[in-house]
């Protein structure tokens, strides 16, 4: 769903995106068309562009219902399961990440560069508070917690993941 959801707002958002107002622009060219063109094939990259191209496909007229508006029920469905867990909970805390980091540049494939996202997510999907806290190393490599509160309770993050930094 965040994935849908995010890459459809990116398409959306991007498309007005001209280099005329704002952002990168090349010299003028002799139509509005290849200025437009090579203002985007130039100002974004490979990954931006990716998501603009999934972006536009999930909300184009056939696959709009398809994927984005289950996208959307999905999303219904994470927040309404985060509103329970805050009945009990002040604070919830995961792994930021699923497993330990890899190398800048090693991984190329951008699915499994996704899926380091997965406990993130969620709660980004929620748009709820959060942050990660570094909490040691493991073979010589960082990790982190995610600290994740309720709607407007920042404080109460902020304060416990304070409290685990200065252990």
């Amino acid at each position: 769903a965040y994935y849908v959801i995010a890459m459809s707002e990116a398409s959306s958002n991007l498309a007005r995106y001209d280099g005329v107002r704002y952002g990168y622009s090349v010299p003028e060219l002799t139509s509005w068309g290849d200025y437009f063109s090579r203002v985007r094939a130039e100002g974004f990259g490979e990954e931006v562009k990716r998501r603009i191209m999934l972006g536009s496909y999930a909300l184009s007229a056939g696959y709009y219902g398809k994927y984005y508006l289950k996208a959307l029920k999905a999303r219904t469905l994470i927040i309404e399961d985060f509103r329970r867990a805050f009945k009990d909970f002040d604070i919830l805390v995961s792994p930021t990440m699923p497993t330990l980091p890899f190398k800048i540049g090693e991984l190329k494939d951008p699915l499994t560069m996704y899926k380091v996202d997965v406990n993130t997510v969620p709660v980004n999907l929620a748009g709820l508070p959060a942050l990660s806290v570094p909490i040691g190393f493991i073979r010589g490599l960082p990790v982190g917690i995610q600290v994740i509160g309720n709607y407007f309770e920042e404080s109460k993050i902020l304060s416990f993941a304070k409290s685990i930094a200065a252990e």
